[in-house]
């Protein structure tokens, strides 16, 4: 193909113009050279890291492998688990019996409760003090539940 050129007067600033439209339209080769240059050296760095956390994770599988191959090396013998269900069955008993004691504890102070309240309404109760004495131990004068 043949370039037909033409030159022509242009007048300066014309000129001035239109390669100012030109230039702020198009990047000029030395910058895109450079923009080209940066992004590369970018995508080095990263594959870099890439590579590095690539290396990372297949250590760390290679660990879990050799840790989950791994015996744990502890020993339990008969007699140690027979001690441990017997110990785990007698606190299981004991959690028991003191949840029914406190229960019952409970049940008898509402009762002491409401006999004092009935007698104190039928007047059997002077204030004199022949109320029951404080149990020794117990939180407030009354004797009731704290």
């Amino acid at each position: 193909m043949v370039r037909l050129l033409k030159r022509a007067l242009v007048p300066a600033r014309l000129r001035r113009a239109v390669r100012g439209r030109l230039d702020a339209r198009y990047v000029l080769r030395p910058d895109h050279r450079r923009d080209v240059a940066e992004v590369l050296g970018k995508v080095r760095e990263l594959s870099g890291e890439v590579a590095a956390l690539r290396a990372e994770g297949e250590r760390l599988r290679a660990e879990v492998e050799r840790l989950r191959a791994r015996t744990s090396g502890v020993t339990v013998s008969r007699e140690q688990i027979r001690r441990w269900d017997d110990a785990h069955r007698l606190a299981l008993e004991t959690a028991a019996a003191m949840d029914r004691t406190l229960q019952n504890e409970v049940l008898l102070w509402q009762a002491v409760d409401r006999a004092r309240a009935e007698a104190e309404e039928a007047g059997e109760i002077r204030e004199t003090g022949d109320a029951p004495a404080a149990v020794p131990g117990r939180a407030g004068s009354s004797g009731g539940p704290a």
